[in-house]
């Protein structure tokens, strides 16, 4: 039986918990766990009693504290799901107390934060495992297939365009994501997810990154420039100003037991308004990278699409792959005007002419020849299919791994690189080498 210590108990920390509480209880003990918010801690303690698990030695969340009690517990393994700029200690700290580190992606925010992580790992010889669960939907791995098997021959370059909706891309400009000193923006926060997907998918390195962006949709003189007139403070009080950018955290049971009935304790609000003064990350963001072995991708991420989801077209030396992924076709308000409705997944609701079916597409074209469409395999769970994949191999392991769906955290080094070198290109207006980082 592993044992596991768990810290940052927020909305990304239940799919652990709930593994551990479920189908992995055979092979992990939950003994302890450590947030700054003791609220949070009440709530999933019931619901781990509620499943019939043990309660959990509750740990200071100091990365010392928590050190601590990887040796006073006999802690095998620390999952690390607390915000990002804190990843890099803690899982520093844990190596060095004798377990080895699960981390929710982005590695780190910072060139220091690999930093920290590449010396902790040196000197102790632990082991780091960065979850990078869209490596694991079966959609993605229908397509590293086609890559590596040749088909289309030598990779030459690719086009990756992602889309967040204006509820998911949004809820950035809400929460503590909004501050860039807190997530490394989109680029790190969000976007690492899909430059490790590249990087997977071409089995490759990334070399120099160009990045352009702004904020040009959220934050408060982009409302004064469109006209909007006064807005809410927060989405959770009854304010005729709130509108369909408003998020009420009472209407959705979790976020108000995690966050709405815990404020007391820290004062977090995770409901402010998308267009506060103040917001330090961009919400248009486009990139240029280059590659060890020659090809290039360019990237585009947009966080206020009517529609989620990514198209990617990668083109080689034999052909064309072309994936789409519709995630959610549309985002409407409800008859209170702040809540929201996605027609394609909710069979009851009017659907709409002219909503994008929710769905996924892989094609391939050869060169002079016609197209075909690969059959992509049904998934299971979050995350188009990756999440129930992705703990299988977190808490059991496999002795199989032929296209290296587990990452290591070398590969959240390369995914973050990206994205570090994308930040300092947005500040200097020049590309920016991946070896000018020093990492």
């Amino acid at each position: 039986m592993t044992r596991y210590l768990l810290v940052g108990t927020g909305s990304r920390a239940q799919m652990y918990l709930d593994a551990i509480a479920g189908p992995h209880s055979d092979v992990a003990e939950l003994v302890a766990w450590a947030d700054t918010n003791p609220g949070r801690l009440d709530h999933y303690e019931a619901r781990l009693t509620a499943a019939g698990a043990a309660k959990p030695a509750r740990v200071e969340a100091s990365p010392e504290a928590v050190a601590a009690a990887v040796r006073a517990h006999a802690i095998d393994r620390v999952i690390v799901t607390s915000p990002d700029f804190t990843h890099a200690r803690y899982v520093a700290d844990a190596l060095d107390a004798g377990a080895d580190a699960i981390t929710e992606k982005p590695l780190t925010t910072s060139e220091a934060g690999v930093r920290e992580i590449a010396d902790a790992t040196d000197r102790t010889g632990r082991e780091v495992t960065i979850t990078f669960n869209y490596r694991y939907s079966p959609r993605n791995t229908a397509l590293k297939e086609v890559i590596a098997s040749g088909e289309i021959g030598d990779v030459t370059s690719v086009h990756f365009e992602w889309v967040l909706d204006t509820a998911h891309g949004a809820d950035y400009f809400r929460r503590w994501h909004r501050n860039k000193e807190n997530s490394g923006g989109l680029l790190i926060h969000k976007a690492s997810h899909h430059f490790d997907l590249v990087n997977w998918w071409l089995a490759d390195a990334p070399t120099r990154v160009f990045a352009s962006g702004g904020l040009r949709f959220y934050g408060a003189e982009n409302a004064a420039r469109r006209g909007l007139g006064e807005r809410p403070e927060r989405g959770s009080i009854d304010s005729p100003l709130r509108d369909a950018f408003s998020l009420d955290l009472r209407a959705d049971p979790n976020l108000k037991a995690l966050y709405f009935d815990q404020e007391g304790y820290d004062g977090y609000l995770r409901d402010r308004d998308v267009f506060d003064p103040g917001i330090t990350i961009e919400d248009n963001l486009s990139l240029v990278v280059d590659y060890a072995r020659g090809a290039s991708m360019s990237y585009s991420l947009n966080a206020h699409s009517p529609w989620e989801g990514y198209n990617v077209a990668v083109n080689g030396t034999k052909g064309r792959a072309e994936l789409t992924v519709v995630e959610r076709g549309a985002v409407i308000s409800d008859e209170s005007g702040t809540g929201v409705v996605d027609p394609s997944a909710h069979p009851e609701a009017v659907v709409h002419e002219g909503t994008r079916p929710v769905g996924e597409r892989l094609v391939v074209q050869k060169h002079f020849e016609l197209a075909h469409e690969i059959e992509i395999p049904e998934g299971e769970g979050g995350h188009g299919g990756g999440d129930a994949r992705l703990l299988r191999d977190v808490f059991i392991g496999t002795d199989s791994d032929p296209l290296g769906h587990r990452a290591t955290w070398r590969d959240g080094v390369r995914a973050v690189s990206v994205g570090l070198a994308g930040n300092r290109s947005l500040v200097t207006g020049n590309a920016v080498r991946v070896e000018e980082l020093g990492l």
